[in-house]
């Protein structure tokens, strides 16, 4: 019998554990009750951006799955990857970051978040919004502490746990998976009411939740994606999709890794590679518009908005560990609003390198 090279050994057990660990814990942070019932305003938006103007274009980034961490803590995340993506993203000057979830290592730990403040001081030097959605290990340590951490450091919120914002002709709507989602909960029902009534002048409507909606069949098996609760809001979304005016993108993390899928008009994209432990997914499956099989794959998306158009581009590193990091386009899709048809571009695009220089 062949023997299996101890790296490849300490990947898999390392993988193994964090499934395990993400089962045990989505049922425990799932049961906390929502403090906070539904009021009058819940069908208006929770977050008013008045610095944009409706027909202005738009700038934006989305990642997630960090682990902000001490630098010397290598075995959950890469310290260096993790740096080198926050002080890129600055440089690309977006004017929003839409963030997927797991920001920090441990939530509850004020230390990981001092590191996250750190590594991302060019975000706020370049006074850039910052819109996050709460993931498992925002809350890992104790959800009370995790909370009040997350909260405190990311003031453009203004300390919702679930809130829509409105950047003109966008809105992002964030939802927390750690709270009850069923038709029936607060949260729920909220969300129910956001999609019901969706401002006139949004073209492009996209939703923040730290679990996917949509997977590979691997990790429906292996990591038990997407759960039943994420199941639920995805129908909540599709019931409306014929009176919701809005293009829909759904972006979700959890996932150490890049796929995207289409589904009734809606796409849906996971956005896990900020700097944590790579997941491998060996099977995509046929469903999944990304079909490269590079790995690992750290990488952010920068999204642009203008002229009633939409254009993301997912920018992979193309070598970790390369003396200098750089980053190339790896995927790409465009998408009109209004009665526009989504318009996947070639799967692999072709190389278009970004260095630390750029």
């Amino acid at each position: 019998m062949d023997q299996i090279h101890p790296a490849k050994l300490a990947f898999r057990a390392g993988l193994i554990f964090e499934i395990v660990l993400f089962l045990l814990l989505v049922p425990a942070i799932g049961s906390a009750p929502a403090k906070t019932p539904p009021d009058s305003a819940d069908h208006l938006p929770t977050i008013l951006l008045p610095q944009f103007a409706i027909g202005q274009p738009l700038h934006l980034v989305v990642y997630g799955d960090t682990r902000f961490t001490n630098p010397a803590i290598t075995h959950v995340t890469n310290p260096r990857v993790r740096l080198w993506l926050a002080e890129q993203i600055a440089r690309q000057h977006p004017q929003a970051i839409l963030l997927t979830g797991d920001t920090p290592y441990t939530g509850s730990d004020p230390a990981d978040w001092r590191v996250f403040q750190h590594e991302t001081e060019s975000w706020r030097s370049i006074r850039t919004v910052q819109l996050p959605t709460i993931g498992n290990h925002d809350v890992r340590g104790g959800a009370p502490a995790g909370i009040a951490n997350y909260m405190a450091n990311f003031p453009d919120i203004s300390g919702h746990r679930y809130y829509s914002a409105l950047m003109g002709a966008v809105e992002v709507i964030s939802l927390d998976f750690t709270l009850p989602c069923g038709p029936s909960s607060y949260q729920g029902r909220w969300f129910a009411s956001q999609l019901n009534h969706i401002p006139e002048q949004v073209e492009f409507l996209m939703i923040l939740h730290h679990l996917p909606w949509m997977a590979d069949r691997q990790s429906e098996i292996f990591a038990g994606v997407p759960t039943k609760d994420a199941l639920a809001l995805r129908g909540m979304l599709e019931a409306r999709l014929e009176s919701i005016r809005a293009r829909v993108i759904v972006f979700n993390g959890h996932l150490h890794n890049y796929e995207r899928f289409e589904r009734k008009g809606v796409e849906y994209v996971v956005t896990g590679g900020g700097g944590a432990l790579p997941y491998h997914v060996l099977f995509r499956g046929d469903g999944d518009l990304y079909r490269d099989t590079g790995f690992p794959v750290y990488h952010y998306l920068t999204v642009d908005v203008a002229n009633d158009q939409l254009h993301a581009v997912m920018w992979k590193v193309k070598d970790p560990d390369a003396a200098t990091l750089e980053v190339e386009a790896k995927d790409e899709f465009s998408i009109s609003a209004k009665s526009g048809v989504s318009k996947p571009s070639p799967r692999q695009s072709k190389p278009k390198a970004h260095s630390s220089h750029d």
